[in-house]
């Protein structure tokens, strides 16, 4: 399998899709005009658009897009009015963004253990949810879904909101409805390794009409250009319309908008979101295939109800007894063209919670999430890589292994 690898040039696995051609006239006429600023036009502005266009795609009443999917998880809890220093349980595998917004919204993390499954153990979350919790924010890290049956069942006999960090699963059902759905508030990503790209971006959905008119209002709508929102009745929405008059001028601005040059690149995208989900788990799944089939690399299995959108593979290295091992396995991998993160052993890696040092107070072990980090491995699956590429990075990733422990079971044999 070695020679296969170097025969043929390493794939990029960092370019996104090519924007589609929908947009240049979009952006072309907001350039000619400088109408980039979301609240200039009157009505109907390319970011107003893109938030009806993807509610209606989700099949819920409000979107809000904002500048990233961390400043909608910050905005989604504030929306939820919590006082400062309240508990919100977060998953201790996610990005370092997510609890950053809990700090950044004057709460406080409690992280909860994740598996080698790179799910949220069950056990532990039940255990740490308890009276003094009074949020929860489910990351679906990297599209991986956790068993949300158990989720929302726990937290909706306590009435505890749930808010769906849904920035890598646009695209993944539960039980055939759309994650990001499912809680109180679900918050998605356009930054440049997602499903939909536009560099950065963020977008929030809610049936909520008051958590909406609080959330849109702290995100920069001033007087009244709150008005510019609409729901799924457009003008005659009175729930939203009260909830807006409710709130004008309770609620700081913390100007996180989204911009209209943005919006024109995405909204040409979301036409474009089933094809790619499907090529992108058609791709995934042809690859965790073939990383399956060596005894060192194992690509855990989805949970039943969930139909996945992944846009990378993750997997775990097994009876790799020493970091010494899985650095030498990362290294193998790059020689032959293929760059693997080992979440634990990428140095100031943001998904590590042990570099999380901005969380008040002192953080908890988690040895489980610990011991998964350390041997779980993450790589980039673009949705419009070919078979060849999909071989090739397999292939290379199958001999690195080989590399490291068939030596290592040829001198134990």
């Amino acid at each position: 399998m070695a020679a296969l690898a170097s025969e043929a040039p390493a794939p990029n696995v960092y370019d996104a899709e090519p924007i589609p051609d929908a947009a240049r006239a979009e952006i072309d006429r907001l350039l000619q005009s400088g109408d980039l600023f979301r609240y200039t036009a009157p009505a109907d502005a390319p970011v107003a658009l893109l938030e009806r266009e993807f509610a209606d795609m989700m099949g819920v009443k409000y979107a809000l897009a904002v500048s990233s999917c961390s400043a909608a998880i910050f905005l989604a809890l504030r929306a939820l009015d919590l006082q400062p220093g309240a508990r919100v349980l977060v998953p201790a595998f996610t990005f370092a963004a997510v609890p950053s917004a809990v700090v950044h919204a004057f709460c406080q993390p409690v992280l909860v253990e994740v598996g080698e499954n790179y799910r949220i153990d069950m056990t532990d979350f039940e255990a740490k949810l308890d009276d003094n919790i009074e949020a929860v924010i489910i990351s679906h890290m990297r599209g991986h879904t956790s068993d949300m049956d158990a989720i929302m069942a726990l937290c909706d006999a306590r009435g505890i909101p749930v808010i769906e960090d849904a920035a890598h699963s646009l695209g993944t059902l539960w039980h055939g409805r759309k994650i990001g759905t499912i809680g109180k508030m679900g918050c998605f990503s356009f930054q440049s390794y997602k499903m939909i790209n536009a560099g950065e971006g963020g977008i929030l959905i809610t049936d909520d009409a008051d958590l909406v008119a609080r959330a849109v209002i702290m995100s920069g709508a001033y007087e009244h250009n709150w008005k510019k929102h609409k729901g799924p009745e457009g003008q005659n929405d009175p729930e939203l319309a009260m909830a807006f008059a409710r709130w004008q001028n309770q609620l700081p601005l913390y100007n996180m908008r989204l911009q209209n040059l943005s919006a024109a690149v995405i909204r040409p995208q979301i036409p474009e979101l089933a094809r790619r989900v499907r090529d992108g788990l058609k791709n995934h799944d042809y690859v965790a295939g073939l990383l399956n089939g060596s005894p060192w690399l194992d690509v855990p299995p989805p949970l039943a109800p969930e139909d996945r959108a992944p846009d990378s593979i993750q997997f775990n290295l097994v009876g790799f007894d020493t970091d010494a091992e899985a650095k030498a396995f990362a290294s193998a991998a790059e020689a032959r063209g293929v760059k693997v993160q080992i979440f634990g052993l990428s140095s100031d890696n943001a998904r590590a919670f042990w570099n999380w040092q901005f969380i008040p107070g002192d953080r908890p072990d988690l040895p489980r999430t610990r011991a998964m980090l350390m041997r779980a491995c993450d790589v980039r699956l673009p949705v419009r890589l070919t078979k060849a590429e999909l071989d090739f990075i397999a292939d290379a990733l199958i001999a690195a292994a080989e590399d490291v422990k068939g030596e290592t079971r040829a001198y134990g044999t």
